[in-house]
């Protein structure tokens, strides 16, 4: 699904590789969500410094959802309803990104903010991928 290349043993990106590889991961990302969801985000944000790597994604609610995120209780559910979505891509692409940078992951944490219509997803690495 993606045509992103993957980093060779300990190689570490340039601020040229650096930028690339943000980009690619953007559309694999908008890719990933089109296909599981139905619906991309509006806006995404790769990062790639040192040993981590920090994805942002604005605009993921669909229509309904944000309609339901304005009370309350509906905040809770939406959040609760999205927190699993953040953990399924977690599972789906966590194995994925340690192959393409040839690094363990080695912490993470993703979060949630429904009535701010964000979310994002920080996993850091056993080895430095930026020079």
């Amino acid at each position: 699904m993606s045509s992103v290349v993957r980093l060779e043993e300990y190689e570490r990106f340039n601020d040229r590789k650096r930028k690339k590889m943000q980009h690619d991961l953007k559309i694999y990302m908008e890719k990933y969500f089109k296909a599981k969801l139905g619906k991309g985000v509006d806006h995404t944000r790769i990062m790639i410094w040192e040993d981590t790597l920090i994805i942002r994604g604005e605009g993921f609610l669909t229509e309904p959802e944000k309609y339901i995120v304005a009370t309350t209780a509906g905040k809770d559910v939406v959040n609760s309803a999205r927190m699993q979505v953040a953990k399924q891509h977690s599972i789906d692409n966590l194995p994925y990104f340690e192959q393409l940078f040839n690094a363990k992951a080695i912490h993470q944490t993703y979060m949630i903010e429904a009535e701010k219509d964000f979310w994002m997803h920080v996993v850091i690495f056993d080895r430095m991928l930026t020079e």
